[in-house]
């Protein structure tokens, strides 16, 4: 079987490699020649783990290559998958332009019987919406399908290799199996397929996405009372959490959700849901909750300084989670801009976004350097913001951030991952999210 992948960003990428692996022949598209170039060489883009081995390997064996030609690809296919992005549109809707370019190019280039497969988040309709283009442009036999995808960042080639579930969304029985038996080598011992129509296929991901993300502001809104009313969310949380019908799964404190599929696909939703007449309040009120939480330390560090004018800030991790470049609306970038504008100086390092937040923060560039040392940003330093809780980061010399930061250290935690009985003991003050604050005097 010949399969062609449209696209070649971080949804792309993976299901081209991890599908190659399974020995299909599979043929990974993108307009952006140079970068289409540098993955033919081998070059991966994108940092996740286990994906530039994969692609190197497959590009060897000669299961995965790269092209600019969409229609050759395309020609060439029995199965198509549609992998462009869909980014939020000023008014809160999915961006649909991309996936509609694509489908009129396949339109214009299938060559016999394809399946169309829509990979990309698109909101309920679309799917459809894509055959219609197709079948305005060619006399070719064809069907659509939608089968989202489910991979979390910094763990997706693992995600995709070993799914929790695939969902398959067409109205076509043979089209459902057909693409079960692509994920079939997938599953080890039991097949965990869902078989719907595409309307319900794309829905199952956006309420997906947005379940989690209310969890999230959920357990964000709790510490903030616990705040008030001086509870240890901490303990809160693991109580919750001994609930079966609960359990432990994002419910872990911060400041709020960031990259690319929680915030677009909440917002998303929710204009769907407003656009076909339905209420969508519990959905507004989680991407309120996490807007407001994401400069929860801003405000700490506010109230602690009186004013951050003057102040050596020292901010550990950009990316919006551990094990990714990915910065799209990480916490860290929106505080890091704030507190330039107070008048700050900051010193920022992360394991592997820097070069993106640079880019990023090119208009604070004046306030900002960037260190691939950790402890060159504490020099001088009068507080220390943990945004991203990288496994460096966990368990660092204490002793060391003592004597490199200014006097009275305080330190940040967006992540709660100190305990705060241990930065008492070694004389920090600490703040952390929705527990009480350990001073040390």
């Amino acid at each position: 079987m010949q399969i062609s992948v449209i696209g070649t960003g971080y949804v792309g990428l993976v299901t081209g490699a991890c599908l190659a692996n399974t020995g299909q022949d599979v043929v990974c598209v993108d307009k952006d020649a140079e970068l289409v170039e540098r993955l033919g060489g081998g070059e991966v883009h994108i940092y996740e783990s286990q994906l530039d081995e994969l692609v190197e390997e497959n590009l060897e064996d000669g299961r995965l290559e790269f092209t600019t030609d969409t229609q050759a690809a395309v020609a060439e296919s029995d199965v198509v998958f549609i992998a462009v992005g869909t980014p939020t549109g000023a008014d809160g809707a999915a961006d649909l332009s991309a996936v509609e370019a694509v489908a009129a190019e396949i339109g214009d280039s299938i060559d016999g019987y394809t399946i169309v497969v829509c990979k990309s988040t698109v909101p309920v309709g679309t799917t459809r919406g894509v055959g219609e283009i197709i079948e305005g442009r060619t006399d070719e036999p064809f069907d659509v399908a939608s089968n989202p995808e489910f991979l979390k960042e910094g763990s997706a080639v693992q995600d995709f290799q070993s799914p929790e579930r695939v969902v398959i969304g067409s109205d076509s029985e043979s089209v459902q199996q057909t693409l079960a038996d692509i994920y079939r080598p997938f599953f080890q011992r039991s097949e965990r397929f869902v078989f719907a129509d595409p309307p319900t296929a794309e829905m199952i991901k956006y309420a997906s996405n947005s379940m989690l993300a209310t969890k999230i502001s959920f357990i964000n809104e709790i510490a903030n009372i616990c705040d008030e009313v001086g509870a240890d969310v901490e303990t809160v949380r693991e109580g919750m959490s001994m609930d079966k019908r609960i359990g432990p799964h994002f419910i872990y404190p911060g400041v709020g959700y960031g990259g690319s599929c929680f915030p677009k696909d909440v917002k998303a939703l929710a204009h769907l849901a407003g656009n076909n007449g339905a209420q969508p309040d519990l959905l507004t009120a989680v991407n309120d909750i996490n807007e407001r939480q994401k400069l929860y330390l801003y405000e700490q560090a506010l109230g602690y300084f009186g004013s951050l004018d003057g102040t050596e800030l020292a901010v550990w991790g950009l990316s919006f989670k551990p094990g990714t470049d990915d910065i799209r609306h990480a916490p860290a970038l929106r505080n890091i801009r704030q507190f330039a504008a107070d008048g700050a100086h900051v010193r920022a390092t992360d394991p592997v976004a820097i070069d993106n937040a640079r880019e990023e923060l090119s208009d604070v560039a004046d306030s900002v350097q960037f260190h691939t040392d950790n402890y060159a940003t504490l020099e001088g330093a009068d507080a220390l913001f943990l945004f991203t809780e990288w496994n460096e980061f966990r368990n660092p010399n204490f002793d060391r951030i003592k004597d490199l930061m200014a006097d009275d250290p305080i330190i940040f935690d967006g992540r709660n991952v100190y305990r705060p009985a241990r930065m008492r003991d070694l004389e920090f003050e600490y703040r952390a999210v929705g527990r009480p604050a350990a001073s040390r005097h």
